[in-house]
């Protein structure tokens, strides 16, 4: 189906009453971010059955970071491989492009900056790695069907309080919906509203968050108010945790996503890790716990450039229930070379590289998830 990205609309201002486990009563703003299609200008969305109900496709990838950084002055490989192709921030999205054209949402998670500042706050001095592009390339979003991004990472703060106004500013003037741990990106499609929560859980699990004696409070109150409260058909929680290069979740991962899923959570993806890690199917929602990279600009060639693209149906029935039609994964190197990084994620093909993500996903599955999913189907199984 065909996507074009119209006008972002900040239509919402709603008050969120949060409450701790062993707290008073406090109030937390909660902004909401609202997008929808115009019928009118689109071929199709979403795929009618016979029987009245709809399908919705959601595509939900990992590490999406372009760019360099203008503070260490790094990223000359990345914008070499730029200016080689005029230039047209596209380039990286050449080989997945007509997947997101085909969904109906399209989410990644952006971990940098649209900036041009080179302040740096003092906590981020020290730090190796730093991430920002010109507002301008933008477009490599709005040019390749990507609606969506989870800004909840330890770099959307890379260059302070000004780097982050700018990158929140860009995303919505180009009708980019953005979600934070403070504001849900809401995305419609014929009608049935698709709501987006991101957290950066990493080390603040166990810390006070907002009023609540934890981060696992926050979340399950959030969710909660956004499908109960809210009503919002879908709720796709983003969670940027885990230890870098792990293949399988930690036990506070798994206890926030199968917490989340109780709140009311319909999916769950994650990543930080930059290593693909196994699915979870908990009480009939999958749990993504590390999605890996996607495009990546911090590595000119990471040990392991393997990950993949998750897909998910949604069927929307005529009184609107919302049921899980299933998942399949779409295995892919960040890379369309296998000797180096050149930002291009690509499909994989054959069928040894294929099946080295299988085993993976499965034996990591086996050995650390109680619900690891049985397989990993590459194909709609309808």
């Amino acid at each position: 189906m065909i996507k074009r990205c119209l006008s972002l609309l900040l239509s919402l201002f709603l008050m969120f009453i949060c409450c701790a486990a062993s707290a008073e009563l406090q109030e937390e703003e909660l902004y909401i971010e609202d997008w929808e299609f115009n019928p009118d200008d689109v071929n199709e969305l979403g795929i009618v059955e016979t029987d009245g109900s709809r399908t919705i496709t959601v595509t939900c990838t990992g590490d999406f970071t372009i760019g360099g950084d203008n503070y260490h002055k790094k990223g000359k490989n990345f914008y070499g491989a730029l200016e080689k192709n005029n230039n047209n921030i596209s380039f990286t999205m050449a080989n997945v492009r007509d997947i997101f054209r085909r969904d109906d949402l399209t989410l990644v998670n952006f971990e940098g900056t649209f900036t041009n500042t080179k302040y740096v706050p003092s906590n981020k001095t020290g730090n190796q790695f730093l991430f920002n592009i010109d507002p301008k390339y933008v477009s490599v979003l709005t040019d390749n069907f990507i609606e969506a991004v989870s800004l909840e990472n330890n770099h959307v703060m890379d260059h302070g309080d000004e780097g982050f106004n700018d990158t929140v500013n860009t995303l919505r003037d180009a009708g980019i919906i953005y979600s934070t741990s403070r504001q849900i990106g809401v995305f419609s499609v014929d009608g049935t509203n698709i709501a987006m929560l991101s957290y950066l859980c990493i080390d603040r699990y166990d810390k006070p968050v907002d009023g609540y004696a934890n981060l696992y409070d926050k979340v399950a109150a959030d969710i909660a108010y956004a499908k109960q409260d809210l009503r919002y058909d879908i709720v796709i929680v983003s969670f940027h945790w885990g230890n870098e290069k792990d293949y399988y979740p930690t036990e506070r991962q798994i206890k926030m996503g199968r917490l989340a899923v109780d709140s009311g959570a319909d999916l769950v993806v994650g990543h930080h890790s930059h290593r693909i890690n196994p699915i979870e199917e908990y009480k009939g929602v999958y749990i993504c716990y590390s999605l890996g990279n996607f495009c990546f600009s911090g590595h000119d060639k990471p040990s392991d450039m393997s990950s993949f693209l998750f897909q998910i149906r949604f069927r929307v029935a005529k009184d609107r229930t919302i049921t899980t039609r299933g998942f399949r994964i779409i295995p892919i190197r960040i890379s369309s070379l296998e000797t180096k990084n050149d930002y291009i994620p690509t499909p994989l093909t054959d069928d040894f590289s294929i099946e080295s993500v299988l085993k993976t996903l499965k034996e990591n599955g086996n050995k650390h998830l109680d619900y690891h999913v049985a397989e990993y189907p590459l194909e709609w199984k309808d």
